[in-house]
C-alpha cells in the first residue's frame, strides 16, 4: 500500500454536501461520478496527494443507503492506493483478512477497486485502489 487514496463519507443529499464541503476545504469539487453497479453517486474533493469521495446512494439497496439507515451520514471508508490489486489482495487473504468480494471491480475515478470487510480489519472498511491504466 502506498498511500491514502481517499476518505468516502456517506451523505444524504451529495448536492448540500458538495457546498458545505467546498466551503470547508476552500475549493470545487472536481468530479461527479455514478457508479451504476453499486447504486451510488460520488463526488470528489482534491487535498494534496490524496481526496475526499462523497458517497450519496441512488436506490434504497445501494450499499450507501444501508449505511446511512444504519449509521448515520459519516466516514463509510478508508481507501489505500495499490499498484498491483490482485497481488494485494491474494497477499491480505494470506494474511486472515475477509475480502468482500472474491474479485476485484470497476470503480469511480478510473479505478479498479476491492473491499475488506470490516470484521477483519478492526472495524473499518478498507478499499484497495489501482488506476485502471496500471
Amino acid at each position: 500500500m502506498k498511500k491514502i487514496e481517499h476518505i468516502g463519507i456517506a451523505v444524504e443529499n451529495i448536492d448540500v454536501s458538495n457546498a458545505l464541503f467546498a466551503k470547508l476545504l476552500g475549493k470545487d469539487n472536481y468530479k461527479i461520478e455514478t457508479v451504476e453497479s453499486e447504486g451510488v453517486k460520488t463526488s470528489f474533493f482534491r487535498l494534496g496527494e490524496s481526496k475526499i469521495e462523497l458517497l450519496e446512494a441512488t436506490n434504497e439497496n445501494s450499499p450507501i443507503s444501508k449505511y446511512i439507515k444504519k449509521k448515520g451520514q459519516g466516514v463509510h471508508h478508508l481507501a489505500f492506493h495499490v499498484d498491483d490489486i490482485e497481488k494485494e489482495m491474494d497477499r491480505l487473504k494470506s494474511e486472515g483478512f475477509v475480502l468482500i468480494n472474491d474479485n476485484y471491480k470497476d470503480g469511480a475515478d478510473n479505478k479498479k477497486v476491492c473491499f475488506l470487510h470490516p470484521k477483519s480489519t478492526g472495524g473499518v472498511l478498507i478499499e484497495l485502489c489501482q488506476e485502471k491504466d496500471s
